[in-house]
């Protein structure tokens, strides 16, 4: 999609300039830890807590799987205590508002990143020790607010926060800005397409030796020749061989890694086999820091990416999704065995939950007997619902990317209007009117009117005024029909403000929660005020989040 420059600086300028709103005066959610008697001992304080976001997990996976788990997943859902409501209750549900959401405890309308649009993009920060075109500039400078990241280190400044992820986004938001004045609090690594684990330089001008000497062995690079082939025997699977597409239908497994070394370090970012390059850097990392082993408490956050990349080239309807959900419990298996034989698991805190979920193709929803007659899914072109309104502000004189439609939310450069003296008010409502009559749109509401919603029983309004700050140039939201997506390419999407987007899993494991189901509706931005009273931390600003009482044990 076009993006409109002017559009982006001016919003650089504001989100820059409002990145500390919320630290001084507000007030947290949280209370401070209540004093107890010598009767009643507190349990030792975790020395490591560890969060785990696995990209596009949707909430149902690990039902849908369960009877084949045996590794990480089954490990903590049967062990920890399982939220089976939780959702991201916002509109946008992309990578970045959903990893921005998870440790800070508030909506995107609170922490700024409502999309990946203006995510983590950064000119003024360029990747160290990495070529430009291997990786875009990225920092968490557009985020608002603070993280458990934050109350944490304030709490105790030798406190150690590690972030890694496949993607930058993943890596950085759920640290948020990770500053104390001009000293970076956290470490956030990602993978470029080179096969290095990088950072930028709004975290460090160069990289530690210990990230160096793992970059040395070449992993991704050696994935070259490497086949993906399913864990179980093919009757396992009840998915088709192959997903049916308009044009045709993929390829079956074996999915072969090119020979060539470079270009293999490249595509195995969207099979299975990145997740356990990430988990081995996540632990060659915990190891060099000492994270969990001097007594205090430190945080490691590990993003997992392959089943997004699988699910939006497969779908949740394919056997490569399914294999990549097992291949997700292989790995954090091996990896939570690695950990508690390096640190004791008594003193261990795990979170696991999810940045968002997907839509299925909607070629695949339209054939399904069960949908309803009238409900046609359908993929929806963004440029061309409004390609009418911006022919009319071209024959004006003024860019047509003045209006800007990215996923539902219709963003103007008012400055461009102004200078056209055209009214954005007549502007919006025949943009309104143009979308209105779209097929797959179910509805366009203006913001301020959304403010008047019955929120309790009106879902998607309540998700939308959890996603959109004051201050951004939206007062128009668009969503489609449950099913139809925004794309024109043939694939899987997310960022819907429906449940097979928003649900996700949210899983407590460690001494401080009660195993078990929970059937209480929570949102993830439940999940850092209830880590906060955990580990005694009291939030620097107001949460939108509350404490979990019911999982945590008295």
């Amino acid at each position: 999609m076009p993006l409109l420059p002017a559009l982006l600086a001016r919003l650089s300028a504001f989100d820059l300039a409002a990145g500390g709103l919320g630290l001084v005066g507000a007030l947290s959610t949280v209370p401070a830890p209540v004093a107890t008697s010598g009767a009643a001992r507190q349990p030792p304080a975790p020395t490591l807590v560890v969060v785990v976001v696995v990209d596009q997990l949707r909430a149902d996976y690990l039902d849908r799987f369960g009877p084949q788990l045996s590794g990480g997943l089954a490990r903590l859902a049967r062990g920890g205590a399982v939220l089976t409501r939780a959702v991201h209750d916002h509109a946008i549900t992309e990578t970045a508002p959903g990893h921005a959401t998870v440790l800070s405890g508030r909506y995107p309308r609170s922490h700024g990143i409502i999309g990946n649009l203006l995510g983590v993009d950064d000119p003024g920060s360029p990747l160290v020790g990495v070529d430009s075109g291997m990786g875009d500039p990225a920092s968490p400078r557009r985020f608002r607010g603070t993280t458990l990241a934050d109350w944490l280190v304030a709490r105790d400044g030798r406190a150690q926060v590690l972030a890694v992820s496949r993607k930058d986004r993943g890596a950085i938001l759920p640290l948020g800005r990770a500053r104390t004045g001009d000293r970076t609090t956290a470490q956030a690594y990602w993978y470029a397409t080179n096969g290095r684990f990088t950072t930028s330089r709004w975290y460090a001008e160069r990289l530690p030796a210990w990230v160096e000497a793992f970059d040395r062995r070449q992993l991704g690079q050696r994935m070259a020749g490497r086949a993906w082939t399913p864990l179980f025997p093919t009757d396992s699977y009840p998915e088709p061989a192959n997903v049916p597409a308009p044009g045709g239908a993929s390829a079956p497994f074996p999915h072969v890694l090119p020979q060539d070394s470079l270009l293999a370090a490249d595509v195995v970012r969207a099979t299975p086999f990145m997740d356990e390059l990430t988990l081995a850097f996540a632990l060659e990392g915990l190891r060099a820091l000492r994270l969990g082993a001097s007594g205090r408490t430190d945080l490691l956050v590990v993003s997992l990416s392959s089943t997004d990349a699988v699910g939006h080239q497969y779908g949740p309807d394919s056997r490569e999704l399914h294999d990549q959900v097992l291949r997700v419990d292989r790995a954090l298996g091996g990896f939570l065995d690695s950990l508690f034989a390096l640190r004791d698991s008594s003193r261990i805190v795990v979170a696991l939950t999810s940045d968002h979920g997907i839509t299925r193709f909607p070629e695949i929803a339209a054939n399904d007997p069960r949908r309803p007659a009238q409900l046609v899914p359908r993929r929806v072109d963004p440029d061309s619902a409004l390609a009418a309104v911006r022919a009319g502000l071209a024959a004006r004189g003024v860019s047509p990317w003045a209006m800007l439609l990215d996923n539902g939310a219709l963003y103007l450069d008012r400055r461009a209007l102004a200078a056209a003296r055209i009214r954005e008010d007549s502007l919006l409502s025949a943009a309104e009117s143009t979308l209105r009559a779209v097929p797959g749109v179910r509805r366009v509401d203006r913001l301020e009117r959304l403010a008047k919603a019955d929120t309790v029983r009106d879902a998607i309004a309540r998700r939308w005024l959890h996603s959109v700050p004051a201050d951004y140039p939206i007062s128009v939201v668009v969503t489609l029909d449950s099913g139809s997506v925004w794309s024109t390419r043939i694939a899987a999407e997310h960022g819907s403000p429906y449940d097979d987007d928003a649900h996700v899993p949210l899983v407590l494991w460690g001494a401080p929660f009660k195993a078990g189901r929970y059937d209480q509706p929570t949102g993830v931005v439940d999940l850092a005020p209830t880590l906060a009273r955990v580990l005694g931390l009291r939030p620097a600003e107001r949460v939108d989040g509350r404490v979990l009482e019911f999982v945590l044990r008295k």
